[in-house]
């Protein structure tokens, strides 16, 4: 399976702080990718390489085969919805669109009319007067009426409510089966990405510190609670994410696809979002010591 987006020791700085530090990925084609991690993480700095809108100070980026932004050809072929979901606000909605039409070769004009007139908006109503929800959608009818190969959403829902959360989602996944485009969506929100997602991408502190399949993510991840013990007794096939103690107690998340026999352990599988939470934990915490 070819990547739609391939780094090798990608990093960015903005003075002295380094925003992107030694990424390294291979994110597949035709995956709903979600990119989770806390606000100031990297995320937006990671899509802005992407979409060509920054230049790596160190590293590379590919994207669809080829350096971000480099042609309108390889623009054409990304779309990109910004974390403000930026519109214009003195334009109205049938502006937008021809605006669109006319800075895209591939636009489909059918698909981004019946998009509006689904959502129930009046083409002339001016972008300034509609409610977060809207220019969320609005955003991403001009993203998906690109007819992309690739479309990255930088936290697009993150303002919005519950219920336009959902919405937003929702007509995500079906321009995704319509189009049968790749994504990655960022977000803090780890239950919006388990609705839609089946690619995880862990980002801390400028990081990456996982990435997979989530079926397999969450199938080789375990909560283990028994005796208090030492981690370094464990076999070494297992990778300790995260430990705390009692007195009499150790409970750790660890990550192995061998079977756990020992029967002094009780053991459970994670749910999404206790992996997401282990990951960010041992990112900010001192690495575990490493068994010789």
């Amino acid at each position: 399976m070819s990547a739609v987006v391939q780094t090798q020791g990608l990093a960015k700085r903005y003075g002295r702080k380094w925003a992107l530090s030694d990424c390294t990925l291979s994110i597949p084609e035709g995956k709903v990718v979600g990119l989770v991690g806390p606000n100031g993480a990297g995320k937006s700095t990671l899509l802005h390489l992407a979409v060509g809108l920054l230049r790596p100070d160190a590293g590379s980026i590919t994207v669809l085969d080829g350096p971000p932004g480099s042609s309108s050809h390889q623009l054409a072929r990304v779309g990109f919805v910004a974390q403000d979901t930026p519109t214009y606000a003195g334009m109205s909605i049938h502006d937008h669109l021809w605006f669109g039409a006319q800075m895209n070769p591939r636009w489909d004009q059918q698909l981004a009319e019946s998009r509006i007139a689904e959502l129930g908006l009046d083409p002339r109503q001016k972008a300034g007067r509609l409610s977060g929800g809207q220019r969320a959608q609005l955003a991403l009818t001009l993203a998906v009426a690109k007819r992309p190969e690739l479309l990255l959403l930088d936290e697009p829902v993150a303002a919005l409510d519950p219920l336009a959360r959902r919405e937003f989602l929702q007509d995500l996944m079906e321009v995704v089966a319509d189009q049968q485009a790749s994504v990655v969506l960022s977000s803090h929100l780890v239950s919006d990405l388990e609705r839609v997602c089946d690619f995880l991408i862990v980002l801390v502190d400028s990081r990456v510190q996982v990435a997979g399949d989530i079926d397999d993510l969450v199938a080789s991840h375990y909560r283990l609670s028994g005796p208090r013990h030492d981690h370094r007794t464990l076999p070494n096939s297992f990778d300790v994410i995260n430990e705390s103690r009692t007195d009499r107690q150790s409970t750790l998340i660890v990550r192995t696809d061998e079977a756990i026999l020992d029967p002094s352990w009780t053991v459970e599988h994670l749910g999404l979002e206790d992996l997401v939470l282990a990951y960010m934990s041992r990112a900010r915490r001192p690495k575990l010591e490493v068994r010789s």
